[in-house]
C-alpha cells in the first residue's frame, strides 16, 4: 500500500493505458472482477501486486494506470483509494464509479522471452513474437551472438521450438 500511496506523488505524463502495459492491465480487470465474484481475495490482491510490479517496471504509473490500479484496489482499501482519487481531482466518490472493462484480445501478450539452448545449456534469452512459427524462431535463435558462437563449425543434430518456451538446438564436434 505504500508503494501505490508513493505513485500518486510521482505520475507520469499520459492520459491512456501505455501499450506495453494493455495486456497486464486488461488481465489485472479481468482476474480481479471474477476473483471478487468467486470471493478469491488473495488472488485478486495477487493479481494486483503483479500489475504494481509492472507499473513500476516501467517506471511507474500515468493517470489512466493509476485511476484503474485505485479502482480494482477499493474493495479491498476504500478508504485508502477514496482520499487518493479525490487527490486526483474527482469529486464523486470512486465506489459509485463504473467498474473498468477489459477487452478479452488484450489480455494475451504480443511478445514473449523464450530461453535459448544449446545442448541443454543457457545460452541466451530473445523477445519473440507470441504467435511465432516453429522455423522462424529456430532462426530468430541461431541469429543471437551467444547461440551463434556456441554453434560455430559444429554440426547440427537436432533443433527443438517448445512454443512459448525454448529453443534447444544439439550440436556435435
Amino acid at each position: 500500500l505504500d508503494k501505490i500511496w508513493g505513485m500518486s506523488e510521482k505520475l507520469l505524463d499520459g492520459d491512456a493505458i501505455r501499450p506495453e502495459l494493455e495486456a497486464v492491465a486488461n488481465r489485472t480487470i479481468k482476474k480481479v472482477g471474477e476473483d471478487i465474484d468467486a470471493l478469491k481475495a488473495n488472488t485478486a490482491i495477487a493479481q494486483l501486486m503483479i500489475y504494481v510490479n509492472a507499473l513500476s517496471d516501467h517506471g511507474g504509473a500515468n493517470r489512466a494506470e493509476y485511476e484503474v490500479l485505485l479502482q480494482l484496489l477499493n474493495p479491498f482499501a476504500p478508504h485508502m483509494t477514496e482520499e487518493l482519487w479525490q487527490q486526483l481531482g474527482h469529486t464523486e466518490q470512486l465506489a459509485y464509479h463504473a467498474w473498468p472493462t477489459y477487452d478479452e484480445a488484450k489480455c494475451v501478450e504480443q511478445t514473449i522471452e523464450i530461453a535459448v539452448q544449446v545442448n541443454g545449456k543457457v545460452k541466451a534469452r530473445i523477445q519473440v513474437p507470441a504467435a511465432i512459427e516453429n522455423a522462424d524462431a529456430i532462426a530468430r535463435a541461431k541469429e543471437e551472438p551467444a547461440v551463434a558462437e556456441a554453434i560455430a563449425g559444429k554440426t547440427i543434430a537436432k533443433e527443438i521450438y517448445v512454443k512459448g518456451k525454448l529453443v534447444n538446438i544439439a550440436v556435435k564436434g
